[in-house]
């Protein structure tokens, strides 16, 4: 468990696009010698362009006069879009939650490279090969609406209740990091597999059905046509700066504290990448000085650095989200092992 809450992970906002066109004379990413190519999960792209992405893909373009071509989805999406692709690679740097990096480490996606500043990382935050580090720092957590919902549900076990009917949403397991989190904490919560998917059963007769992206369920939240979903920290305290109706909480299990865990977004230069010496560029600009600063004041994250510390409004706030909160920390190798057995089980106990 870290000892100093503001060194996590980020994500990315929204559906799969590419953020920049292909030019009409049929040149492609590939051919272009300034351009760097990024899959990204959804949660650090601004919706209205002000997010950590939008600043540090503009400095670092302005500093290389390299080309950022972005494409970003579900944690799952963006690995399952690079195995796709690998005998025609077009990927340079992935970025995602837990546990779909070591997903993607797995089926030989990634290539060790160990940015300048990777060193700060805790070994908790990054592969000990090198094959990926985390460039901000996270948790997860779930939104209610501050408008509908006077103060927040503190348990699990209030949202069966029937006024929750299909006013809860939360995103798809094994295709949505933050989906496959709701998982991982009902098991911790729950005390095992079996409980915890008797559990997700119930709460099927609230839920309003799978969503792939977790980022798309804050604006229903926000107004109201849903009463609570799924999320994290980073994402969700971004959105709120612009969505007046968020409101972050943890639930617990029954009379216990409520918990959560980092949720790092992990980034690694992908394997026979086409533009592998400006992903490396870029990957060591994500961990800069600067850029690190900015995960908190901009992104709404916390620095991945363990030498940086944010004194922003943002980084104070965030501190006090967690007050309170139980951290616990998952045993990701047996998750990237059994994930398929954990999603099969979700899938069989709701009938998704």
């Amino acid at each position: 468990m870290r000892k100093n809450l503001l060194k996590p992970i980020a994500a990315v906002t929204g559906s799969l696009a590419l953020a920049a066109t292909l030019s009409a004379c049929g040149s492609s990413a590939a051919s272009d010698e300034k351009v760097v190519t990024v899959y990204s999960a959804d949660g650090l792209k601004g919706e209205n362009g002000d997010g950590w992405y939008d600043k540090v893909f503009k400095d670092f373009e302005k500093k290389t006069g390299i080309k950022v071509e972005y494409v970003e989805g579900g944690s799952g999406e963006m690995v399952q879009r690079a195995v796709r692709e690998k005998s025609n690679t077009q990927a340079d740097v992935l970025v995602t939650l837990p546990p779909f990096i070591q997903q993607a480490d797995s089926k030989g996606l990634l290539k060790a490279y160990e940015p300048a500043g990777s060193d700060q990382v805790d070994g908790a935050d990054k592969a000990a090969d090198g094959k990926w580090t985390s460039v901000v720092n996270n948790y997860f957590g779930f939104i209610y609406n501050t408008k509908e919902l006077k103060t927040p549900p503190k348990t699990w076990e209030e949202l069966l209740d029937g006024k929750f009917k299909e006013k809860i949403q939360y995103s798809t397991p094994g295709v949505a990091g933050d989906g496959t989190a709701v998982l991982i904490k009902a098991m911790h919560d729950f005390g095992g597999k079996e409980p915890a998917m008797e559990y997700l059963k119930q709460l099927q007769t609230n839920n309003v059905g799978p969503s792939a992206s977790t980022g798309k369920l804050a604006p229903k939240v926000d107004k109201g046509e849903l009463h609570v979903a799924n999320g994290d920290v980073q994402m969700n305290f971004a959105q709120s700066k612009d969505m007046p109706n968020l409101g972050i909480w943890f639930p617990a299990k029954g009379s216990g504290k409520p918990t959560t865990f980092a949720l790092p977004y992990a980034a690694g230069l992908v394997n026979k990448a086409p533009h592998s010496e400006n992903g490396k560029k870029l990957l060591d600009f994500m961990l800069s000085e600067q850029a690190q600063k900015d995960v908190s004041a901009v992104g709404g994250g916390f620095t991945a650095r363990k030498d940086i510390e944010s004194t922003d409004a943002n980084a104070i706030e965030l501190t006090a989200l967690l007050d309170g909160v139980e951290v616990f920390e998952p045993d990701w190798s047996d998750i990237g092992t059994n994930l398929d057995s954990y999603v099969d089980a979700w899938k069989s106990a709701t009938g998704s």
